[in-house]
């Protein structure tokens, strides 16, 4: 498959697994290598925006979002969600690296997102109200993947499984697993499978039903691989302890999503017998990650750490990237 507009969550609804963490440095090591990539901060606790954004700038961006001269995401999808008109046009930011662009998420999301459970009851009832909303944010995805020649997109999630991560993991390409090596992030897998898959087979009997000519969600996002993160490296009985969580981990996922995802549609797991991809592992790079938020870069792009942390994380997040291009190129 080519690389034009993949789209990819790294989704779990677990807390603390460092989502935007992995998305702003896998995003930035595509980026790195030509890639064209679109961040969408479709979280509406703005992480990905604060991250990458001057805590001033994204002041500015949520104090006006509302006003004729806003240019969140939640800008340009009001006058889709009141009824009042079509997507409005905003403009991305770049960040470092060059080719990396950014859509400003907006604490209004909440808002969008209580209003898209309506819409889903809707979308069962083919009202193209209820579906144009439902798809207003793949919409809006789609006129800069188009725009913008875009290879890659990453979506930005919030740890939950409500209504805005539905339309986000039902608009995706791909999705990966980010897990803690904690019991908690074994725990979470079979509430993320199950719900997944709920999602999956509802969109199948949406799209069954919708009038022609309205642009509906894909609604078949495939199982890329997982990525463990804050694997510590040093100390042997630590190792041990996250080494048998690793193991319960993919015990699980295979179990849980995998295996779930394959009884809805075997083309969802393009993997082969009990397969499970691991695209690479992230140790804890501690200070490095404080530093790279404050500083709004990658980790290998901070300013006032040694170079042996900043190279290694640069090669841990190019390994990823590498994988992530081989995969879906062969899907």
């Amino acid at each position: 498959m080519a690389d034009k507009g993949l789209r990819i969550a790294i989704f779990n609804h677990k807390g603390g697994v460092g989502k935007t963490t992995l998305t702003v440095n896998i995003a930035g090591a595509l980026a790195e290598k030509g890639k064209k990539v679109l961040l969408v901060d479709s979280d509406p606790q703005c992480n990905l925006t604060s991250y990458l954004i001057e805590d001033a700038v994204v002041d500015v961006l949520l104090d006006n979002s509302d006003a004729p001269i806003g240019q969140t995401i939640w800008s340009s999808l009001k006058p889709v969600s009141n009824g009042t008109g079509s997507l409005k046009e905003i403009k991305p930011i770049e960040t470092p690296p060059p080719s990396l662009h950014l859509l400003p998420g907006d604490i209004r999301l909440s808002d969008f997102e209580t209003e898209l459970h309506g819409y889903w009851g809707e979308c069962f009832q083919r009202r193209i109200r209820g579906l144009n909303v439902t798809c207003s944010l793949s919409n809006l995805v789609s006129h800069y993947v188009n725009d913008m020649k875009i290879n890659y997109v990453f979506y930005d999630t919030g740890p939950n499984i409500g209504p805005l991560n539905r339309i986000i993991l039902l608009d995706c390409d791909y999705f990966i697993v980010p897990g803690a090596c904690d019991l908690f992030s074994v725990r979470a897998l079979k509430t993320l499978g199950h719900t997944l898959c709920t999602w999956i087979r509802d969109w199948k009997i949406i799209k069954s039903m919708a009038p022609d000519g309205v642009t509906l969600l894909q609604g078949s996002p495939k199982f890329l691989g997982y990525i463990p993160q804050n694997f510590n490296v040093y100390g042997q009985a630590m190792a041990k302890n996250h080494a048998r969580y690793l193991a319960k981990f993919e015990i699980q996922l295979y179990k849980d999503v995998v295996a779930e995802l394959r009884k809805v549609d075997r083309e969802l797991v393009p993997l082969s017998g009990s397969e499970i991809r691991k695209l690479g592992h992230v140790k804890d790079f501690a200070t490095l990650v404080a530093r790279s938020q404050e500083q709004g870069v990658p980790l290998w792009l901070v300013k006032g750490i040694g170079a042996s942390s900043r190279e290694f994380a640069h090669k841990t997040f190019e390994k990823i990237a590498e994988s992530i291009e081989k995969y879906t190129n062969e899907a």
